[in-house]
């Protein structure tokens, strides 16, 4: 995105010396120049982070990206145009602003063209030899080998079972015993060994792996750490309590966390006052749609299992949970007409502003879940109870990486996402959870 940035910046530049030739040097400092290519720069920029331009795993082939580019470059275009019409000492100068986009679509092609081939290519990849090769093992190289376009590659895998030498595993065989990790290393080349054993004692070879750490050949690192700096997630099934237990905050962090509950408090209030006029038009449509009341009071849990009543508009019939609570389906035959616009823009959840101000909830943290689900939720999935040590939020980590959840498998899948956030929780986490919940929003995505 940096990198990205400087090149916008330099079309901006390059078109004024192609549309003023020498005298560019005079209309660059006129009239804050630097400060407009600036202001292009950042929508440009802002309409690619929302079309999901520096999502790699999603821009598949070529046709995909110039698809992308076109649509983000034609919709920042249509900002930028209204921004000179309604400040139209921003615009930089005639046919400058056409001579920029064409340069900027030209560049920014050729340029992702190169990076997909530059992050695709193996020889530039980090090389991942795994030291296990039991199922643990096996689901992290999965998880990697989905992974190829963010830059890594599979070595293969190191066992203790002579048998399973040469066999294919998924798709990289092992490729040798722990006891001959040194000779391994020096065969193969790996850049990093991930350490996928489940049960070490007395499997893994403390020794060569000491003297390769301190010679600086291979960088050695844990499972877990690995697969949640990759994922994004942590992985319950490679989580050790330890592992939580001593991932301390720093006092910074604590003093951040205290000035959040100020903070959550002020901005739903603010939100709760904007959104208003939006409220009120929600809630003639609902009358006006369907019997029944405006808003849908329900039970969840929240922080310490402590449950607690979420406030909703109303976005399905009265009887929809005659016969009981069920998960959400897609196309759910349940929702009214209108509750399914205000769904896919979110806008049944504006009225949970309220019980951001009472305390129950916060802006960012995990969604809470309806107690008729928690137990059994609780009694399937390990470590389910830690995603209640913290407030539930209006949007968290979970509701930006992973689609909506619906059964026992989705809530082990968000469940991952939640301890990251409870792990690794910071002011930079919390903007790019709020940046990204704004374009999911933009777009509708992931609701039912």
């Amino acid at each position: 995105m940096i990198f990205e940035s400087f090149l916008t910046s330099l079309c901006g530049i390059a078109s004024l010396y192609i549309r003023f030739g020498s005298d560019a040097d005079t209309v660059l400092p006129y009239r804050g120049g630097r400060v407009k290519i600036l202001l292009v720069t950042m929508v440009v920029e802002g309409f690619f982070y929302i079309f999901d331009l520096y999502d790699l795993r999603l821009i598949k082939n070529r046709g995909m990206l110039y698809i992308r580019l076109l649509q983000a470059t034609g919709l920042a275009s249509i900002a930028l145009s209204f921004i000179f019409y309604v400040l139209p000492d921003f615009t930089l100068g005639r046919g400058v602003f056409l001579l920029s986009l064409i340069l900027m679509l030209t560049l920014m092609a050729c340029w992702r063209v190169l990076a997909m081939w530059l992050l695709g290519h193996p020889r530039l990849a980090e090389r991942v030899l795994i030291l296990g090769t039991d199922q643990t093992a096996i689901n992290l190289a999965r998880e990697i080998l989905d992974r190829r376009s963010d830059g890594y590659e599979v070595v293969g895998f190191v066992g203790n079972d002579p048998r399973l030498v040469g066999q294919s595993l998924i798709n990289p065989c092992v490729v040798g015993v722990t006891s001959d990790i040194e000779q391994i290393v020096r065969q193969h080349r790996p850049d990093r060994i991930v350490v996928a054993i489940a049960d070490r004692r007395g499997q893994l070879p403390i020794d060569p792996l000491l003297r390769m750490k301190l010679r600086g050949e291979v960088v050695i690192e844990e499972s877990a750490s690995f697969y949640e700096r990759m994922a994004g997630r942590i992985s319950t099934e490679m989580l050790r309590p330890s592992w939580l237990i001593f991932s301390g905050n720093s006092r910074r962090m604590l003093i951040y966390k205290r000035a959040r509950v100020l903070l959550d408090a002020l901005l739903a209030l603010i939100g709760l006052v904007l959104s208003l006029p939006v409220m009120a038009l929600t809630a003639i449509a609902i009358r006006l749609d369907s019997r029944g009341p405006v808003f849908y009071i329900q039970e969840r849990v929240g922080l310490y299992n402590k449950v607690f009543k979420i406030i909703k508009f109303r976005s399905m019939h009265t009887d929809a949970e005659a016969g009981g609570p069920v998960w959400a389906g897609e196309a759910d035959p349940r929702v009214t007409r209108v509750g399914r616009i205000i769904r896919k823009l979110r806008i049944d959840e504006l009225p949970q502003f309220v019980n951001v101000i009472r305390g129950d909830m916060t802006f960012i943290g995990p969604r809470p879940e309806r107690p008729e689900f928690v137990e059994g939720l609780e009694r399937e999935i390990p470590f389910y109870s830690q995603r209640h040590l913290v407030k539930p939020g209006l949007t968290g980590w979970a509701q930006v990486r992973y689609p909506y959840g619906a059964s026992v498998e989705d809530a082990m899948q968000k469940l991952q996402f939640d301890l990251y956030y409870i792990k690794n929780q910071s002011p930079v986490l919390d903007a790019i959870i709020i940046f990204e919940t704004v374009r999911i929003v933009l777009f509708g995505r992931g609701a039912r």
